[in-house]
């Protein structure tokens, strides 16, 4: 679909919500963006994923990658609440290196890779450097945190400082802390954080897509109605 017939369908999906749902839609792509990015590698219990789905839309960050090896994503609605409906979420599961690719797909894509351990860190949360790079955030499973393939391809190993007698954090509040972090960093930073406007209309029209009750029908309709069927 070439650029002005997803405008012009952006146009007539929107006028089948209120003003109001598209005065908020083109608000919150205002804020979205793909510098920073969270990546979760085999975590096995799904109300963490939802929970990181959740702090990944909170904070404005358009993307999470999900890595399959072991354990297979189930969103959990009651954590996330509609959380997925409003992010891009890219499951790696069709390999047997799964964590493999997706770094190097990530890494071809521009992103620095940060691995999040308690164990033999390069830096902190707060020293890294999310103006020169576009940030990927490895976060691994419950028990065992990332796997030594994703310790071993990540540029950068990185602690969340704490200052109690637990070394460790729970995955989703890991995810919670960086979301935050990093993102309000970028946000008072000189980079130009936000998503690039062809990126934004298919944005835009995903939303609208799971907003729209029967939006496949209407969408068909549309494109029956100006001949490209």
């Amino acid at each position: 679909m070439d650029n002005l017939l997803k405008k012009e369908l952006i146009s007539y999906l929107s006028s089948f919500v209120t003003e109001e749902r598209v005065e908020l839609f083109q608000t919150k792509i205002k804020e979205r963006s793909r510098h920073l990015t969270v990546v979760l590698e085999d975590v096995s219990q799904s109300r963490n994923i939802s929970a990181a789905m959740r702090s990944a839309d909170c904070f404005g960050l358009q993307d999470v990658h999900i890595i399959e090896n072991k354990n297979k994503f189930i969103s959990d609605k009651t954590v996330s609440l509609g959380a997925g409906e409003w992010l891009n979420i890219i499951q790696h599961n069709k390999t047997k290196q799964n964590t493999k690719l997706c770094i190097e797909n990530l890494k071809k894509q521009g992103y620095q890779i940060i691995a999040t351990t308690p164990h033999n860190s390069d830096i902190t949360l707060n020293e890294v450097d999310i103006e020169n790079n576009k940030i990927a955030i490895l976060l691994g499973t419950e028990l065992t945190g990332l796997s030594n393939e994703a310790l071993s391809l990540a540029d950068k190993k990185m602690k969340i400082e704490m200052h109690g007698f637990t070394e460790s954090l729970n995955i989703s509040v890991s995810a919670a802390i960086c979301c935050q972090n990093l993102s309000n960093k970028m946000r008072k930073s000189d980079v130009n954080w936000k998503i690039k406007e062809n990126e934004a209309d298919e944005i835009m029209l995903n939303w609208l897509r799971n907003t729209i009750k029967s939006s496949k029908e209407i969408e068909g309709k549309f494109f029956e109605d100006n001949g490209k069927v």
